[in-house]
């Protein structure tokens, strides 16, 4: 099995009033220009997709994430109860740090739990038996506050991932509580396997606008984890 690192540049998260900073493109659109092919499906199994797609993407923004991977979508495995083991940076020395930032994302990891999607979430103290690190840090150079960074294997299941967010804007400004847990709705999206909409009524816009999951969130990631992974053109 072939491990391959994707990092998802993440959002911009924007205070009010919002920013005007532009979104750094997304590297994950270099995974099949650098030349890396997913797996294909079967021409039955890519028309009972494009099928599935036709009856069921209304609503979502799946049609943004096939054109932004090279028509390729990428997921966990169902894990059949099996839940991926989340660690928390529970403290940090970062200036104006508070533990309610690692409360506020805990929070963010079980609504998109509540999901109950085939992949469910559970917390542990232990960060050696993690399967996801959640870490946090002063501020990015770049003008971003998180970035999620998962591998999948050739087939495009995604087999890890970790998320880094910080307690300051890149013009210095500290994030409140509520901010960090949208940004961190943000960054789990992306573990998941969501990628950017233009819909900025949504968690998973460049910058974030909203504070909670839309409908077409909740759409997106339910069509994604009935589909399987890899490339559907």
């Amino acid at each position: 099995m072939v491990r391959r690192i994707i990092g998802s540049v993440a959002v911009l998260l924007a205070a009010t009033p919002l920013s005007s900073a532009v979104h750094p493109a997304h590297p994950r659109t270099n995974v099949a220009s650098e030349g890396t092919v997913g797996r294909e499906l079967t021409p039955e199994a890519r028309a009972a997709v494009r099928r599935q797609l036709r009856e069921r993407g209304q609503g979502t923004y799946i049609a943004e994430m096939l054109a932004e991977r090279d028509s390729a979508l990428a997921r966990w495995h169902d894990l059949r109860g099996q839940r991926l083991n989340v660690w928390i940076q529970p403290t940090s020395d970062v200036n104006e740090f508070h533990p309610e930032f690692a409360a506020r994302v805990r929070d963010a990891f079980l609504d998109w739990d509540a999901l109950k999607l085939p992949v469910r979430f559970a917390f542990t103290p232990d960060s050696a038996a993690a399967d996801v690190h959640v870490t946090f840090i002063d501020h990015f150079d770049e003008p971003i506050s998180g970035r999620t960074k998962w591998a999948r294997d050739d087939d495009w299941w995604i087999i890890g991932g970790d998320i880094v967010l910080a307690v300051h804007h890149h013009n210095g400004n500290t994030l409140d509580d509520e901010s960090m847990k949208a940004m961190a709705l943000h960054e789990i999206g992306h573990l998941l396997g969501l990628d950017h909409t233009t819909d900025s009524t949504s968690i998973m816009a460049p910058r974030v606008r909203v504070r909670d999951l839309s409908p077409a969130d909740r759409a997106t990631v339910r069509l994604l984890y009935t589909l399987p992974p890899g490339a559907v053109r």
